[in-house]
């Protein structure tokens, strides 16, 4: 013996650890975190409930603390922490937890903005719920099987007598080693309705089930928007998503926005500072103030209140679903031990099915058991009755006879149990009424005997008995759905530019690459105080909802938010903290305009095209290449061009030559090298561009001198794009920047 239990403690590692991994991981499984289909309970609910009927604490009767029911259920039945135990109660009381709650407090059992906010359990007092009936009706009634509690002194119910499919009427979530549990809470009607389909059509497909429960029905009531076939994969797969939005109206008389429901398990404390925060930051102008004017008689009332009434309603709720818990998907995982002590993910028709044969055992058992008790009543009865037709050879026999239970049994073929009754009948049932009495009850208890034995023969009486059940407990603690069914696509959050006011922006960058930004188009860039060195390089006009794109010196395009510029007061910050410029690129241009804008890039090299600013919008701090430029030439200035079919391009070259030609023979392109502009020889390049519209004068400027062209100067200059351009004056050979009629520069 020593040696066998020498080699038992021997094992190796990881053989031991291997089995009590696995030993507890069952363990997890099977008594903590999955529910039962049978009764939809967690082993430590089911003990809750039933140390309360123990204790007597049914719906009628009065409150007890809290902590006489933790105590006797963790010193009975469930040997673990009284705070675990507490809030499994806790939870099964919170009207907005469980549809159907089981549990009836008294004092603060938390509230929706913080359900873990309840009080102590020293300080609360509970009852069973009227619902819990459903779960105990029959638990004394040979209904179900009876196992030791921990420590052998007691007996507990293995599952309870459930009336009702528990398991999706509340619902439940777990989590255990290696799988969870999500399962929504259901209307009990609804279900109760596919339950009787089920019952007289047991070859029912899910689609038709789901006629009857087409989606989950959560305790907040509020708007379910998932598609109809997403709800029906779930209930086919047992997994998937359901989608909740709050459901929420419009005030006729103020405007403002009331919130009346919010989805399951959101707080609206939670709601209101999302919302704050966005209002804090600036990214939601729409909305003035919010208020929370929720009390007991309307549990969920959260205002919000536009800035005028011209606000979109629609849009900005939309809004609000897509960046607050006013919208939430929630996880569904049908996954529960079934009737096989097994966990398995199951389909709707799965668990109806292997709940109403769970019913259908139930049901019968109480009937045998009931039939039992009346076989017994009718076996004591007919003693009594010899008694009472013999009741002066009873008398005698029991008034001499030294054993008077065998002489009885004797002589009148009595049983052990027959005779014991007879002997303790009490002396003032010895009259003639007590005979009628047992006659009757003999009628009475023969035509029960008659109706259990039939209906425990006819399993089609019997399916008609669960039924009329089913219906008489849906009619009693059913009522009508909360959620709403609504099929709407996900919401979209606005846009930044359809939230925010478009204001007239100015951004100024300098020649060290120092960017700001300040409002309105009256800014003098000039003016503007700039570091020791610097000196201003650049502007953009446009709105502040426009795209800013930068475009560096090798031909790469960024893209900055203008409103997250800072201001124009101040000295600015470096582009480069916010865009990662290659090496020796410096930013040359900016572009501040509608995506549909067009703009004409090329390099100095000679070659360009034209394309729509939306197209040079880049999505990262790196950029994008757009323009192709060799290692030794650099981007041109870009140039706004508002028709291209009728403006022209006009090209200064280092050699003094000036070339005006259609716009119209460029390409558009998103990006590339594009055309060849000029005809460059030798080291030439270009020096400057400008788009010049029909009819428009053209300013050269080259140092301190200036030249202007007129409309009918500039057609000495025109040509066909590719050539070499006309000859400029002598002493405008180094053209230093062209500007249109007005002197305004189109980059």
């Amino acid at each position: 013996m020593v040696q066998q239990m020498l080699e038992t403690e021997r094992l190796p590692l990881r053989v031991f650890a291997e089995k009590a991994y696995l030993d507890y991981s069952m363990y997890v499984v099977l008594d903590r975190a999955l529910p039962h289909v049978a009764d939809g309970l967690k082993p430590v609910q089911r003990r809750i409930i039933y140390a309360m009927s123990e204790l007597g604490l049914s719906s009628q009767s009065k409150h007890k603390k809290s902590a006489r029911t933790v105590g006797d259920v963790i010193g009975k039945f469930h040997p673990h922490g009284d705070s675990a135990c507490y809030e499994a109660m806790v939870t099964m009381a919170q009207p907005f937890s469980y549809r159907y709650p089981l549990v009836d407090g008294q004092g603060n059992w938390g509230s929706p903005d913080d359900p873990k906010s309840f009080a102590a359990m020293r300080y609360t007092e509970s009852r069973l719920a009227p619902y819990a009936q459903t779960l105990l009706a029959e638990l004394d009634q040979g209904t179900v099987d009876w196992v030791p509690n921990f420590d052998g002194t007691l007996t507990e119910p293995r599952l309870l007598p459930a009336r009702l499919p528990n398991v999706l009427v509340n619902g439940t979530m777990g989590i255990a080693v290696g799988m969870a549990t999500d399962i929504p809470p259901h209307n009990l009607r609804e279900l109760a309705q596919a339950c009787l389909h089920l019952l007289k059509h047991p070859n029912a497909h899910i689609e038709k089930l789901c006629e009857f429960v087409p989606a989950p029905d959560y305790p907040t009531g509020c708007e379910i928007v998932s598609e109809s076939h997403d709800l029906l994969k779930i209930y086919q797969t047992g997994t998937g998503q359901v989608r909740a939005r709050a459901r929420w109206e419009r005030d006729e008389d103020s405007g403002n926005l009331i919130v009346t429901a919010l989805p399951h398990q959101v707080s609206p404390a939670k709601v209101l500072e999302q919302i704050a925060e966005q209002m804090r930051a600036k990214k939601l102008p729409l909305v003035e103030d919010l208020r929370d004017e929720s009390d007991h008689e309307n549990p969920t009332r959260l205002v919000i209140i536009p800035r005028s009434n011209r606000v979109d309603a629609e849009a900005l709720m939309a809004h609000l679903f897509a960046t607050t818990d006013l919208e939430k998907s929630f996880r569904v995982n049908l996954n529960m031990i079934g009737m096989d002590g097994r966990p398995k993910v199951k389909n709707l028709k799965e668990i109806l099915t292997e709940w109403l044969d769970y019913r259908f055992a139930t049901v019968t058992r109480r009937l045998n058991h009931r039939l039992q008790k009346v076989n017994d009543r009718l076996h004591i009865l007919d003693a009594l009755l010899i008694a009472f037709l013999n009741i002066d050879e009873v008398i005698r026999i029991i008034r001499y006879e030294d054993d008077p239970k065998a002489e009885l049994m004797r002589a009148f073929g009595l049983t052990d149990v027959q005779a014991d009754a007879i002997l303790d009948l009490k002396l003032r049932h010895l009259q003639k009424l007590e005979e009628m009495k047992i006659k009757g009850e003999q009628a009475e208890l023969a035509a029960e005997r008659a109706r259990l034995e039939e209906l425990l023969g006819d399993d089609d009486q019997l399916k008609k008995l669960i039924g009329e059940e089913i219906k008489e407990d849906a009619k009693k603690y059913g009522d009508p759905r909360r959620c709403n069914l609504n099929a709407r696509p996900p919401a979209q959050a606005l846009e930044a530019s359809e939230i925010v006011p478009a204001e007239p922006i100015t951004v100024v960058l300098s020649k060290a690459g120092w960017i700001r930004a300040g409002k309105g188009h009256d800014i003098d860039p000039a003016s503007l105080s700039y570091k020791a060195g610097d000196e201003f390089l650049c502007a953009a006009q446009g709105k502040s909802n426009q795209l800013l794109v930068l475009l560096d010196s090798k031909g790469r395009c960024y893209t900055l938010n203008a409103r997250e510029l800072p201001s124009a007061r101040s000295q600015g910050e470096p582009v480069t903290t916010k865009l990662d410029l290659q090496d020796g690129a410096k930013v040359v241009a900016m572009m501040l305009g509608e995506a549909a804008e067009r703009y004409v890039l090329g390099s100095d090299e000679g070659y360009g095209f034209y394309t729509q600013l939306g197209e040079l919008q880049a999505r990262n701090r790196a950029g994008k290449a757009v323009v192709s430029v060799g290692d030794k030439s650099t981007s041109l200035l870009p140039c706004l061009t508002r028709d291209p079919s009728s403006d022209r391009y006009a090209l200064a070259t280092a050699e003094g030559r000036l070339l005006l030609f259609p716009l119209s023979e460029l390409p558009e392109m998103a990006k590339g090298k594009g055309n060849k502009l000029v005809a460059l020889k030798g080291e030439d390049r270009v020096l400057a561009a400008c788009v010049v519209p029909s009819g428009a004068s053209l300013t050269l400027l080259c140092g301190k001198r200036t030249l202007t062209l007129k409309p009918s100067d500039l057609e000495n200059y025109a040509g066909a794009r590719a050539s070499r351009g006309g000859h400029l004056p002598r002493g405008f050979q180094r053209v230093d920047a062209m500007t249109v009629e007005g002197g305004k520069t189109p980059a």
